[in-house]
């Protein structure tokens, strides 16, 4: 065990005999890393992995959340066959390097990243590229696609409609009563460049520091993007997802009526099959031992293979 670690160290490699994957870590730029994972056939096929929201890592995880389901994406992934990429967003290098000032971040720059990491692994010999976005990762790929030349484009539980549209449909059901404080606040932003008269129940929202990163972030519309888009797409939900519901992914197969669709019935936010109630779904994003939906890797695994 020793041995292994040690190598593990020097190389930054992984082996496991079990399914014959190779882990390397990547470093793409100064402030994206990630791990690369190839099968033992060799491939010239990637998925591109990209995170949700926040403070989401390569993995899938937050600071109090622990599901892995990222990661067992990519292993499900390249056990079929196909490398998978996935990376950490530039706040985990800033926090590092305690260098993250969150006025100076915009939607664009994990655009621009993913953009960076498409074109590195294109001069790295992979011919057939695959950009899987997860959540706010969904948008980010479809922007990126429309940037650089990749093979596919695959949605899994993205949102169909502006932030600001979306944030207030969640608010309706789980906080009402800050419903027209909230949409005031998106039309101020948007039209006069900053948001002031918002509720305390709003600021992880509106506080200053991240009122720039909102600004440049309301301004896409997922639908209208996809609708731009010329190449094959997968459309993925789940019924149990309580962040992204169903209707978000109806917004953008409407909008691109070529676009691949599958709705896994009882897949959760987190990938996972939630037979019970809500309170099973919410321990599910802290239960790493759960395994993510094996009709979601034979829905995907069909669409890369398929010419």
């Amino acid at each position: 065990m020793r041995y292994n670690l040690l190598l593990c160290f020097l190389f930054g490699v992984f082996f496991t005999q079990a399914q014959n994957i190779s882990e390397t870590e990547v470093r793409v730029t100064d402030l994206i890393s990630g791990s690369l994972l190839k099968p033992e056939k060799q491939t010239d096929t990637l998925v591109i992995i990209i995170a949700g929201s926040g403070p989401t890592d390569r993995n899938g995880n937050q600071q109090m959340t622990n599901n892995n389901s990222l990661k067992k994406l990519a292993q499900q992934l390249t056990k079929n066959g196909f490398a998978s990429f996935r990376y950490d967003k530039r706040l985990f290098a800033l926090m590092r390097q305690n260098a993250l000032i969150e006025e100076q971040l915009r939607f664009d720059d994990f655009v621009n990243d993913a953009v960076a990491v498409t074109k590195h692994f294109k001069d790295q010999g992979y011919n057939h590229i695959i950009l899987l976005g997860h959540s706010q990762g969904a948008l980010i790929a479809k922007l990126a696609a429309l940037q650089t030349s990749v093979d596919k484009v695959i949605s899994l539980a993205g949102a169909g409609q502006s932030i600001d549209n979306l944030i207030i449909d969640q608010l309706k059901a789980q906080a009402p009563g800050l419903v027209e404080n909230a949409r005031q606040a998106f039309t101020d932003l948007r039209e006069k460049g900053k948001a002031e008269s918002y509720s305390p129940g709003l600021s992880s929202l509106f506080r200053p520091s991240v009122q720039p990163f909102m600004k440049s972030w309301v301004k896409y519309n997922p639908a209208e993007t996809i609708a731009s888009l010329e190449l094959p797409i997968l459309l993925v939900s789940g019924s149990k997802d309580l962040q992204i519901p169903s209707e978000e992914t109806e917004y953008l197969k409407k909008a691109q009526p070529n676009a691949q669709l599958a709705m896994i019935e009882n897949m959760n936010h987190v990938l996972t099959i939630i037979e019970g109630d809500d309170i099973e779904n919410g321990k599910s994003y802290n239960e790493s031992a759960r395994p993510i939906s094996s009709e979601l890797i034979e829905v995907i695994t069909s669409f890369i293979r398929t010419n």
